[in-house]
């Protein structure tokens, strides 16, 4: 880069220039070269330049022209002698009252080192050029250099000069704008986030709990939608349509004798589950036509027997049976860990050898029943009490054992093989407790009920019954006899006349037909065949005929339980004539 005063100490306008000293920043000083002056002179001093001018002193030395500096600093000339002991120039008047101030002429300023006349400076011997922290002239007069450098005082350039020091304060004043800054960012990524995971909570909630109203919709548990959907039976699904299993179970007293039958029914259209307690007095009918109940059809014919007979009465498709004397019942509420059940009275110990004693099991809400306490309990028919009494208790222990049962059918089937029951061959032990399974669930949610069937007292059903279990629990419409299956007949004597009945069934069997007993009815004068199905209009007919009816006695109108045809005998009855 060149220099305004470089280009090898050329000349501008025929001046020469020489370098006399460098600054405090190490730049070189220059001043022009003054023509040669005769021998009489006073010999050039190269640091006059730097000397500082304070107008006119009594030592009479004329004040040399501020040497010029490339970067804008000024350099001021000062006396370089202080004869007669006068005090050094201060320019701070430290020294009175300003007669030595400082004075800076404009006029004395050329940035070429020249005089503001046109005339040129003699050059001054006693003056010398002053750089701060440099040596001083290489002459012989050293001596006096140092006398002049004690009697002008101790200046420091940085006095004089303008220096660009760092100031540590804006440095602080930068960091502190970055940390607020930085924190004002935080703030704000923070608020961010929050407002982005209060989004996120809100969504989540809104599917979940859209999620949750759908779960109960489908399942028919919300409340205003449900009720109805359940009562109706489900408007969506006819009655006969619904799917349902089924199977029986019958309990065998070992000690007392005796048995206790129920139906186990799962409704998986509705999610419904039932357990039917059949009275023992039910009327069945054998596989020749025979009358009998359903206490002697247990004990005579098995449990195939039975379930065909249970079929053939209530309409059903039972699937299984499942035999469960009182010690596998015993064992089974042990099992599950005691059931809680509302006892309706005291049970005595039946293992007790006196009377009087404590009860086995008390009377009261939320009673916890032992294996022992739950089969006293569900066996129990005090003295003068109805035997559908000692039912119903059976089936509040049932209820209570499934309420307890796993609802893992895999948890369920290793229950049911700890029992190490023989179970019969119409059911697996893993059908068994895939079974059972279900039906705790049902128990667990609330979706679980008992219902008794409704049986006169001799042995059928009545119209209640026939609306309200087997239509709405066990399917609704009587079974369709398989094809070259007999003709099922239900008869109600209406004739006043408690003999007719058994003539009437003598007659439906010898002629091919199934006899179910329909109970009694009140009398009435003319009898009548009806039939429901408009399939069976030949075979009410076929009925009339074989009874000795005429054939006006024939109509449509409403079969009583599952038969196929209804005979309500009345008075005009002659058994003569069948």
């Amino acid at each position: 880069m060149n220099d305004r005063y470089d280009a090898g100490h050329g000349s501008h306008g025929g001046d020469q220039y020489e370098i006399v000293g460098y600054d405090e920043y190490g730049r070189p000083v220059y001043q022009q070269v003054q023509a040669q002056q005769p021998s009489a002179q006073a010999p050039y001093d190269p640091y006059a330049a730097q000397r500082y001018g304070y107008g006119a002193y009594p030592t009479g030395h004329q004040p040399q022209a501020p040497a010029h500096d490339p970067y804008g600093h000024q350099q001021y000339a000062v006396p370089a002698q202080n004869p007669g002991n006068q005090p050094a120039a201060d320019p701070y008047g430290t020294y009175g009252t300003g007669a030595h101030t400082p004075a800076y002429d404009p006029a004395a300023y050329d940035p070429y080192g020249q005089a503001a006349t046109s005339g040129q400076q003699p050059r001054v011997a006693e003056q010398t050029a002053h750089i701060p922290h440099q040596a001083g002239p290489a002459d012989d007069d050293t001596g006096a250099w140092q006398r002049q450098e004690q009697e002008a005082g101790d200046y420091r350039t940085e006095q004089f000069a303008f220096v660009e020091e760092p100031d540590g304060d804006s440095e602080d004043v930068i960091d502190w704008l970055k940390f607020t800054e930085n924190r004002t960012e935080r703030r704000e990524e923070a608020r961010r986030r929050a407002r982005s995971r209060l989004i996120a909570v809100v969504v989540v909630l809104a599917l979940v709990a859209a999620g949750g109203v759908g779960w109960l919709w489908y399942a028919g548990k919300l409340p205003g939608l449900s009720s109805s959907k359940t009562k109706s039976g489900g408007s969506a699904t006819a009655v006969a349509a619904q799917k349902r299993d089924v199977i029986v179970v019958h309990l065998h007293d070992t000690k007392k004798g005796g048995t206790a039958t129920a139906l186990l029914v799962d409704n998986s259209t509705t999610r419904q589950g039932t357990t039917v307690l059949l009275p023992n007095n039910l009327a069945l009918t054998d596989d020749d036509g025979t009358a009998t109940t359903l206490a002697k059809s247990v004990d005579a014919d098995g449990s195939s027997g039975t379930r065909d007979a249970l079929d053939t009465v209530l309409g059903t498709d039972i699937e299984g049976t499942w035999r469960l004397d009182t010690p596998y019942l015993q064992n089974l509420v042990d099992v599950v860990g005691a059931v809680e059940v509302d006892t309706d009275t005291d049970v005595p110990d039946p293992d007790a050898k006196k009377k009087g004693g404590p009860p086995l099991v008390h009377k009261g809400t939320a009673q916890t029943l032992s294996g022992k306490m739950a089969v006293a309990y569900a066996t129990y028919r005090a003295a003068g009490e109805a035997p559908n009494a000692q039912l119903q208790r059976f089936g509040q222990v049932m209820q209570g054992v499934l309420r307890k049962l796993s609802s893992d059918p895999q948890a369920a089937t290793v229950t049911v093989q700890t029992l190490q029951q023989i179970l019969d061959p119409s059911l697996t032990d893993k059908d068994l407790g895939t079974f059972l399974a279900k039906l705790a669930d049902l128990a667990k949610g609330g979706d679980y009920k008992t219902a008794l069937l409704p049986v006169q007292g001799d042995g059928t059903l009545s119209a209640q019954a026939a609306n309200s279990v087997v239509k709405d629990i066990l399917g609704g419409t009587a079974k369709s006899p398989e094809q070259g299956s007999a003709l099922r007949v239900s008869v109600q004597n209406a004739s006043g006349e408690k003999d007719n009945t058994g003539k009437v069934r003598v007659v439906l069997l010898n002629g091919g037909f199934t006899f179910l007993e329909g109970g009694t009815a009140s009398t009435r004068e003319t009898s009548q065949v009806v039939y429901a199905d408009p399939a069976h209009k030949d075979d009410a007919a076929e009925v009339a005929k074989t009874l000795g009816l005429p054939a006006g006695s024939v109509t449509k109108g409403t079969a009583s339980g599952n038969a196929d045809v209804t005979v309500i005998v009345g008075r005009d009855y002659k058994p003569s004539a069948s």
